[in-house]
This record gives C-alpha cells, sequence and structure tokens, in this order.
C-alpha cells in the first residue's frame, strides 16, 4: 500500500515504517571481507559505499536511483547488508590492511564503535561551511577528537495530534511547546471530557518503541541523563510522573506496536512514536492533524536523535572520490531527493519543498522544532552495547511494567534495575553517550 499526496510524490508505507530504524536486511555480501560492487553504478572505475540503511527493496532502489542520477562526478556501487555484516565487514577489512569499500554509512551508534578504523574528515566537513549542520550533529561527529564521519540523515521522535483533542488544551498552552505538566492537565482534561475514555497513546506493544520514551525523551527531561542518573531523586520524579500520565493513557497501548495505526482508527487522539510509525495517521487527512515537539521538563526538552553518518574506512581505495561522494550527498539536491523519496529526514539546511507529501511535511517541522528549541537536550541510542542493547532496553520497559503496571515503589523497581544495568555496563566497559558525560566506564548511578 502507498500513501500518495494528490500533488506530490508517492512515499510507500514500508519505507516510511523503515525510516531511521537500521531494520535488518537480506546480506549481498558473502564472506565477511567480500563485497559486490553490483548496484548503482556499478563496474569499472566505480567506488563501493556500504551501508545497513535502506534495506527494505524499494528504498535500496530509490537509493540507487539517487546514486545514478545525482552523484554522477564518480560512480558508486551501493551495497546494503544488515548490521551485523556492516561491522564485521568493516573491522575484518581494515584490520587485514585489505579495504575494498570506499565509504560506509550507517547510525551514529554503528559508527562510534569504529571511529579508529575511520579516517579523519575535519577536511572535509571543513569544506561543507555552506550545509548549516547544527553543531550537536557536528559535535556527535567528532569521535576521539576529530571528525569521523559527515552527517548524512536523520530521524526522531514526537507527538502525532488529531485536531479534535485540541478542544481540550487548557487556556493560554501552545501545543508546540508543551511541558510535561501541561501534557498531563491535558490528558486528565481529555479523557474527562471524552467520557472517562483515554485519548492518548504511547507505543508499549511487545514491538513497541516505547523504551526509547524513557530513554531519549523523560529521564533527560527530567534529569538531564540516561545512565548515571538512572536511580537519581530526580529520576524517581519521573518515574512518578510517568505512573501518573499512564493513569490517562490508553491501557490498549500495551498492545500497540506503532502508534500510527490505533491513531488511524480513531481509538486514541494523540500518541508518541517515531516519525515513521506516525507518518501513516495524518497521510489521508493530514488538515486533521497536527505533529509536534516532545514535552519539556524541569532540565529542558530531552529529545533522542537517530542520526545516520558517511565516514571513510583506514585504506580504503580512491578516498578522493570518496570525499567527494560524500560532499555530493550532503548537498540541498540530495538531501531534499531522499527525504523524498525515502522519507529520511535532512542534516543540513537545505529548504524543505512545497510539494512533499503533506504528512511528511509535518514530521518535518516537527523535527526541525525540537531539534531548534532553545532548552534541547539531545539524547543518543545506546551506543556501543551490541548485541546486548536488547537487554538494556528490556531494563527500561521492566521499570515501566513495574512502576505503572504493577505498582511497585518507584525507588525499589530503580535500585534493582540499576544494578542489573550495571552488571551489563561494567562487563562492556562503554563510555557514556549523551546526554551522559562521556564517562569510560559507563555505570547507572
Amino acid at each position: 500500500m502507498t500513501h500518495r499526496n494528490p500533488d506530490g510524490p508517492r512515499i510507500s508505507r514500508r519505507a516510511l515504517l523503515t525510516l531511521g530504524a537500521g531494520a535488518a536486511a537480506v546480506p549481498v555480501l558473502g564472506a565477511c571481507g567480500g563485497v559486490s560492487t553490483s548496484g548503482a553504478g556499478g563496474g569499472s572505475g566505480s567506488i563501493t559505499l556500504m551501508s545497513n540503511q535502506f534495506s527494505p527493496v524499494e528504498e535500496k532502489q530509490h537509493f540507487e536511483q539517487i546514486l545514478k542520477t545525482k552523484v554522477t562526478a564518480e560512480k558508486v556501487a551501493f551495497n546494503q547488508v544488515d548490521t551485523g555484516i556492516f561491522a564485521s565487514t568493516l573491522q575484518s577489512q581494515v584490520d587485514a590492511g585489505k579495504v575494498q569499500i570506499s565509504v560506509v554509512g550507517a547510525l551514529h551508534g554503528d559508527l562510534a564503535p569504529h571511529a579508529a578504523r575511520l579516517i579523519d574528515l575535519d577536511d572535509v566537513l571543513g569544506s561543507l561551511g555552506d550545509r548549516g549542520f547544527s553543531p550537536e550533529l557536528t559535535d556527535l561527529a567528532k569521535l576521539g577528537g576529530s571528525t569521523k564521519y559527515v552527517p548524512w540523515m536523520q530521524a526522531s521522535y514526537v507527538l502525532a495530534v488529531n485536531k479534535k483533542a485540541l478542544q481540550w488544551l487548557p487556556s493560554g498552552v501552545d501545543v508546540r511547546q508543551l511541558t510535561y505538566d501541561q501534557l498531563l492537565e491535558w490528558m486528565t482534561a481529555a479523557r474527562q471530557g471524552n467520557g472517562n475514555k483515554a485519548v492518548f497513546g504511547i507505543p508499549a506493544g511487545v514491538k513497541g518503541l516505547y523504551h526509547r520514551f524513557f530513554q531519549g525523551f523523560l529521564l533527560p527531561s527530567f534529569t538531564g541523563g540516561q545512565i548515571t542518573t538512572f536511580r537519581s531523586p530526580e529520576a524517581v520524579t519521573a518515574w512518578q510522573y510517568m505512573k501518573q500520565l499512564w493513569a490517562q493513557t490508553a491501557t490498549a497501548s500495551t498492545t500497540y506496536d506503532n502508534m500510527q495505526e490505533p491513531l488511524q482508527r480513531g481509538e486514541v487522539l494523540v500518541g508518541f512514536d517515531h516519525v515513521a510509525r506516525l507518518v501513516g495517521a495524518p497521510a489521508d487527512k493530514p488538515d486533521d492533524w497536527l505533529m509536534v515537539p516532545a514535552p519539556s521538563g524541569p532540565k529542558g526538552l530531552g529529545y533522542m536523535v537517530v542520526l545516520a553518518g558517511l565516514g571513510i574506512p583506514r585504506g580504503a581505495p580512491e578516498i578522493d572520490k570518496a570525499k567527494d561522494a560524500i560532499k555530493t550527498l550532503t548537498t540541498a539536491d540530495v538531501q531534499v531527493e531522499v527525504l523524498r523519496q525515502n522519507a529520511f529526514f535532512p542534516v543540513t539546511n537545505a529548504a524543505v519543498p512545497a510539494d512533499l507529501p503533506a504528512a511528511i511535511a509535518l514530521a518535518n517541522g516537527a523535527i526541525t522544532a525540537q531539534r531548534a528549541a532553545g532548552n534541547a537536550i539531545l539524547s543518543l541510542p545506546p551506543v556501543g552495547l551490541g548485541t546486548r542493547d536488547g537487554e538494556v532496553a528490556q531494563l527500561f520497559k521492566n521499570c515501566f511494567k513495574e512502576i505503572c503496571l504493577d505498582g511497585k515503589p518507584v525507588k525499589q523497581v530503580l535500585e534493582a534495575q540499576a544494578g542489573q544495568l550495571n552488571a551489563i555496563l561494567d562487563e562492556l566497559k562503554v563510555p557514556c553517550w549523551q546526554p551522559d558525560p562521556a564517562g569510560n566506564p559507563c555505570r547507572a548511578a
């Protein structure tokens, strides 16, 4: 199924549902060190871009076409692989000194563990001053003091609001600049005005991304951190707030893997989720919807950015061509085309055209406003956890279940979960990631 704006391009539902998720793909590599040069612009004289993004067939084909038509100074063969093969191939080729890949493209968390295997790109970033990269994104790319990748594209999480819910918005409250207290007041009034039926939902199903709400939004907004403040007094306050908000949330949320479907059905009117799992809701009637930034808390507006970057492996062939390809991929023309075709959002100051699908335009406005907020606190998904990421995600889910569903004492739950979290972190010995200070090793405090 596709969504279509009568005046704009087609965007597939599958593409929308995979925006920025780094989903696993069918491998196109054989042995760890081998790279096929099939794909866009493959053949003699081409360079290879290996990425774990654009896994759905439609997205891969769209990006190959972008490479063919927009990156014309050099032929670029696109090799899409799953995250495990991406990591093992990058590691094996660089460590063996037999590198076939010229450019790698992946999420920050996939690139950061391989910083020592990537060349410095301070010169490339320094030549791109006209792109308008935000300092928050370029700072992330400085791993070990130098630029190891150039920002490529991004996504985040926001609130989708059916305008029907605005009738219960407290007087004087700006829906685009909510605080957590105002959100709670609004959802309480909405439930009371809606026949005691909650209108707010979160994706708390088995495959839902609700743990990202706690990691990247709630806790940073209340505590200023994610891990180092895990069991702080401010964290206790945050979870006490979450318990109150849950009381005003649709209980069916525990069955929602994404929010766009219950929003489309009218089961809820306001929902928090990854933009890819929201944009389907307003696709058919965009005039009935708003997308707005997440709320602010005592410490600021905590928000999680899903950032992808482009790097060059040490020992890569055709380094000059690789740098030129990266420069082209960050031009406004290409950034907008990736947004139009695959619904990944620009990391530059590229002007967003008026003929985008309306739902994508709504999401872009919310993401831009969230990032530009004066009190914004940038948060990242966990970095360097590898296969243990799921275990850490489960600890945040456990906090929600035990505090909000089972009614256990907040402090007791946080103490128990912090112990399990530290057991994992002590084993991995990884540095902290934003918004926590870069301590090594990272530990829950």
